[in-house]
């Protein structure tokens, strides 16, 4: 079967894969758009999504990062890698600071500072509240820091952090605002009917718990979208509906399956036989495609013509 025009791309499945993982399964896509639309997808959930990191921090008696701190374990390098761990969600458009302090523990010898101990603003969320920050191993040292929480997309190295900063005494940190950790797609033949030049595309989206991924999945999508109408101008395309899929205005009996259309058995299990499952596949096809069907004389063609007359 000729395909005249381009079809639209459809969303068949969301399968949720845990709880910060889910899979979409696009079909039936025009023949090699899957790697063309599994490409662009992939790339875009994993470089532009919008997110929040920190980009800034302080601790107080600590002039720079190459030192090391009086009653923690760590060296201010380690724990500058340890806050590139933090997963964040902010809902400021600005930035935003945070505040820690923490004395260590008299009962035991080595106190764990989690993300959790951060006194984070009403409009900032975290995602992973068990991440480690340091160990305080001095039960008298008070461990005093603050924080600068932005918004952004992709990655910021070192020297944008140093030069966006707002304060000039804060050691910078790069940051990685992506809330999308990955991403995988996969790139399958699939059919309509008697059409099998079609493809199918499944993307496994796993996220850090900031954002769904289905949001991320959506988001992704909506740059594309915005990319693309930019530079299309006034241009359009025709389109049609991804075959065998209904749309608002399509009878639903088309989605009525072989075996419910009343025909003798031994029509029926030669559309069966050759994968035509509902009557949406089979009116698909012309009466010269349905007398090239393997086991399909003309009785059975011409009892097939009387019953998609009653039926239409």
């Amino acid at each position: 079967m000729t395909t005249k025009v381009i079809h639209e791309a459809n969303l068949a499945e969301v399968n949720q894969l845990g709880d910060n993982s889910a899979e979409f399964v696009i079909r039936p896509l025009f023949h090699g758009y899957g790697n063309t639309l599994g490409n662009s997808i992939r790339r875009v959930l994993l470089s532009s999504i919008k997110g929040a990191a920190i980009t800034a921090f302080s601790i107080d008696g600590v002039s720079h990062e190459y030192t090391a701190v009086p009653g923690i374990r760590e060296d201010v390098v380690d724990i500058m890698l340890n806050l590139k761990n933090i997963r964040l969600k902010s809902h400021s458009d600005e930035p935003v600071e945070a505040t820690l302090e923490i004395k260590g523990s008299n009962t035991d010898a080595e106190s764990a500072v989690l993300a959790k101990d951060i006194k984070l603003p009403a409009d900032v969320e975290l995602g992973n509240p068990d991440q480690i920050i340091c160990h305080i191993d001095d039960p008298n040292y008070v461990l005093k820091m603050n924080f600068v929480i932005e918004n952004g997309r992709g990655y910021w190295s070192i020297e944008d952090s140093s030069e966006n900063r707002l304060h000039s005494d804060m050691i910078a940190l790069d940051a990685v605002f992506s809330p999308v950790l990955r991403v995988r797609f996969n790139v399958e033949n699939t059919r309509v009917g008697q059409d099998t030049n079609l493809q199918q595309l499944t993307i496994a989206v796993t996220t850090d718990g900031t954002i769904t991924p289905q949001e991320a999945f959506e988001e992704a999508n909506a740059i594309l979208v915005n990319q693309y109408t930019a530079l299309a101008g006034g241009t359009t395309v025709e389109s049609a509906p991804a075959p065998g899929v209904e749309t608002e205005t399509e009878d639903s009996g088309l989605n009525l399956p072989i075996e419910e259309l009343g025909l003798s058995a031994r029509t029926a299990n030669a559309l069966v036989n050759n994968n035509i499952k509902t009557v949406r596949d089979l009116v698909a096809l012309s009466e010269i495609d349905l007398k090239d069907l393997k086991g399909f004389g003309q009785k059975a063609l011409d009892e097939v013509k009387d019953k998609l007359t009653e039926l239409l």
